[in-house]
């Protein structure tokens, strides 16, 4: 399995595991409650789904750069859905 593949399968265990939907997941990583995740509570995502402080700086990173459509720096709840819908495929 591929680091990318581990990470996701990370944050796919914690989804599944600890949320009933992911709209739960997503609102309780939302700490501000501004309907779109920053660069430091999805760096809380990953470090609650156990990747190592490391490499969390830099997946934060390439999440974002990888599912922000709109540029904006952050992730919104359509965005994180589709982040998950591929995560679960």
């Amino acid at each position: 399995m591929s680091t990318k593949e581990n990470i996701l399968n990370k944050i796919q265990i914690l989804i599944a595991s600890s949320f009933k939907t992911p709209e739960e997941a997503f609102a309780f990583f939302d700490a501000d409650k501004d309907g779109k995740l920053s660069k430091k509570e999805i760096s809380e995502l990953l470090r609650k789904a156990e990747i190592s402080g490391l490499i969390r700086g830099m997946v934060t990173s390439k999440l974002i750069e990888g599912y922000d459509k709109d540029n904006d720096a952050l992730v919104s709840w359509q965005e994180f859905k589709t982040a998950v819908s591929e995560i679960k495929n």
